[in-house]
């Protein structure tokens, strides 16, 4: 795709509100940027880097009208605790750490985009994503604490770090607190608070959220004249971001290693399935709301090519950002253009000048991504997951846990071994219901539920689930304890409405069933087996042998083995 689609059937009508949103949105993120790169390790203006080159090339081949890029909180905190052990955060070989790593999740993201692999997005469920981003936005907010306190503790897991943290408290910079503190309270009020009260005030809702967006942007500037009317950086020892060369990373050349990419090849990988999930799941919400549709595989070619780009340029990986994307909602875009935009005017103010940067406290960013990142913990996700399904609940809870204890690598393992064993559990213990006829219907229920009509010398079984070799032996089970209840029984129907595969195993295991049955005097039936599941039965030992029968539907199995000494029996 050389020309994106949405370009060639640009409507004049959405420029206006495109150009301006663009330029809000690189005005109300420029904090979130800053603080981002901040905790991925890296200086401040890496963030606005990564803002400008990989917002244009994702605004071009991805394929969402609205999603926004660019550092995000996931990103930045997989970034640090993947390369802190490596290097000093912020050192020049930390920096192109970061740039390679960045690159490799590119070309990892954009292969997938290329072979089509889209779909890989969704093997993690819902409960494990909002468990694991849940336990990185925790991991987030245990990070930032040395900053609000003006500390400088080592870094660790984050036992590790409170423990630090516990130990130095007495060190704590009365300046840095000072100025952190309500900077927090503030920022908090802000995000939870100010909308309602202004709306109970008689502000129009969409004015009461821009004032609420802009918020961080002018708590930070206070925060940066309060610093350099104060002289805090110098007299009281308030940590600031400090001057930065505008040119200096604006592009730079990455240049591999094979040992370093043998090592960060691990991470990058996670990184780009992560990303990926966010990205897709984040463009679909977001079309949803619209009725668009987005193309998976060109969502990955794009965030694939902006991270490819951000290596070049920042060395900060970027993502689809939650709040990125939010901003740019509320603004009013409509089309890709306003990413465009939005990247064009952070150009604008890089290249006049980055300055105003050197006095901005390091704290007061480190307090805008503890309030970003509490608003990502996902308490509501856990309470309908317990409530509905807790062994979803438990996945969710699991993937937080190793986050936090064992690190993001560890978590996201934990979280897909956790979904693949509540799937396997699942599985293997299969539904299977015993069903009925409702009388003067051709409907069939199970007899637990409803009053139906059964035959006292006939079984009807009904299985909910695929048949393989893990959930034979509680299919066997029940059939066994079914046929132990009545020796009257004389036919076996196994309704397979619900069974759209069965492995080799459970078909010789319902070939051994046949054979024994058979032997006790009891025919098998099969009824409302799938076209596809036939097919494949054909061409087995057990469809020759079956005993019994093969029904089209399960009420033409009841009327064929009705009879007159079979009276059927009504179950209340």
């Amino acid at each position: 795709m050389v020309f994106p689609d949405w370009l060639a059937r640009y409507q004049r009508k959405n420029l206006g509100s495109d150009l301006s949103a663009g330029a809000i949105v690189a005005i109300l993120v420029m904090p979130q940027s800053l603080a981002y790169a901040l905790l991925a390790g890296l200086p401040p203006q890496a963030g606005l880097y990564a803002s400008i080159l990989p917002v244009l090339v994702y605004a071009w081949f991805g394929s969402s009208m609205r999603q926004a890029v660019g550092p995000v909180a996931i990103t930045a905190i997989m970034t640090y605790s993947v390369l802190s052990p490596l290097a000093p955060p912020g050192s020049a070989e930390y920096i192109r750490l970061a740039a390679l790593l960045a690159l490799y999740t590119g070309v990892l993201t954009l292969g997938f985009g290329i072979a089509r692999l889209g779909f890989l997005s969704q093997l993690l469920s819902r409960p494990v994503v909002s468990g694991f981003i849940s336990g990185s936005a925790l991991l987030i907010v245990i990070s930032q604490l040395k900053l609000l306190l003006g500390l400088h503790t080592e870094a660790g897991n984050s036992w590790q770090s409170l423990a630090a943290l516990a130990q130095h408290l007495g060190q704590a910079q009365g300046a840095t607190v000072l100025l952190a503190a309500p900077a927090l309270g503030w920022l908090l009020v802000s995000r939870y608070l100010l909308v309602p009260l202004l709306v109970r005030k008689g502000v129009a809702a969409a004015s009461a959220q821009v004032a609420a967006r802009v918020m961080p942007l002018l708590v930070l500037l206070l925060a940066t004249l309060v610093v350099a009317h104060f002289d805090l950086d110098r007299t009281a020892g308030v940590a600031v971001v400090g001057r930065v060369s505008a040119a200096a990373a604006l592009w730079q050349w990455v240049q591999p290693s094979a040992t370093n990419l043998l090592f960060l090849s691990t991470p990058a990988l996670i990184l780009a399935f992560i990303g990926a999930v966010q990205n897709i799941t984040m463009a679909q919400a977001l079309a949803a709301k619209r009725r668009e549709r987005i193309d998976p595989n060109r969502e990955l070619i794009g965030l694939g090519a902006g991270n490819v780009l951000a290596a070049f340029s920042g060395g900060m990986p970027v993502g689809g950002g939650l709040s990125r994307s939010a901003v740019n909602v509320m603004a009013g875009a409509q089309t890709p253009l306003a990413s465009m935009a939005a990247a064009l005017t952070t150009l604008l103010i890089v290249l006049l000048g980055t300055d105003w940067l050197a006095r901005m406290p390091l704290a007061v960013l480190a307090a805008s991504i503890v309030v970003a990142a509490i608003s990502m913990v996902d308490v509501q996700a856990f309470r309908q997951a317990w409530a509905y399904d807790r062994a979803d609940a438990l996945a969710l809870l699991g993937t937080a846990a190793g986050v936090l204890l064992a690190g993001i690598q560890v978590g996201i393992a934990l979280g897909i071994g956790l979904s693949l064993v509540t799937l396997l559990v699942r599985a293997s213990a299969p539904h299977i219901a015993v069903i009925g006829r409702i009388p003067g219907t051709e409907h069939f229920r199970n007899v637990e539920r409803h009053g139906v009509e059964t035959l006292p010398e006939a079984l009807f079984l009904r299985i909910d689930e695929n048949l393989f070799f893990g959930n034979l032996n509680a299919v066997e089970m029940r059939l066994a304890a079914e046929l132990a209840k009545d020796v009257r029984i004389q036919d076996v129907v196994l309704i397979m409405s619900a069974v759209n595969r069965i492995d080799t195993t459970a078909m010789e295991m319902l070939a051994d069933l046949n054979r024994d049955f058979a032997e006790r005097g009891i025919r098998l039936h099969l009824a409302e087996v799938k076209g596809p599941v036939q097919d494949r039965l054909l061409r087995s030992p057990l469809w020759a042998a079956l005993s019994g029968q093969v029904f089209q539907s399960v009420h033409a199995a009841f009327e064929a083995l009705s009879a007159p000494q079979h009276a059927p029996e009504f179950h209340i």
